[in-house]
């Protein structure tokens, strides 16, 4: 069962989902940053779209990637990379990809850090905790 905004008509999964009706534009989140970020950023995006439908949700401070239910964010946007974060609730450590992973204090979620610095960092191995994360909200 999807429950639908009245006022910004955004979907979700959970009837009153908490959220911010405040209208974000994504260009306005990525005014200022380095054409090289932006192009990391675009490649992100693009990558993740081959795996699933996804939306993409600026917010004041992050930028939320989901569909019904927000399941990655990318955090920050550095001169040269961009930082993603993943949360899961099993810890995946086992991994070339994620720089740390920290619980989600009141949760059984553990964000999972990923940074990206070249367009080849988006490999084969990240792109399965992608989908991991995609699968998980459904």
């Amino acid at each position: 069962m999807t429950w639908i905004c009245p006022i910004c008509n955004r979907e979700f999964s959970a009837t009153n989902q908490v959220h911010s009706c405040r209208e974000r534009n994504l260009d306005d989140f990525l005014q200022g940053k380095s054409k090289y970020t932006v192009e990391l950023f675009d490649h992100f995006i693009t990558e993740y779209l081959q795996i699933a439908p996804i939306k993409v949700y600026p917010t004041k401070s992050m930028i939320a990637i989901g569909a019904r239910v927000n399941f990655a964010y990318v955090t920050q946007l550095g001169k040269n990379f961009i930082d993603v974060v993943f949360p899961f609730q099993e810890i995946y450590e086992d991994n070339l990809c994620f720089t740390k992973i920290k619980i989600v204090p009141g949760t059984n979620d553990h964000n999972h850090y990923f940074r990206m610095y070249f367009k080849e960092d988006l490999n084969d191995e990240i792109r399965k905790y992608m989908k991991m994360a995609w699968e998980r909200k459904l």
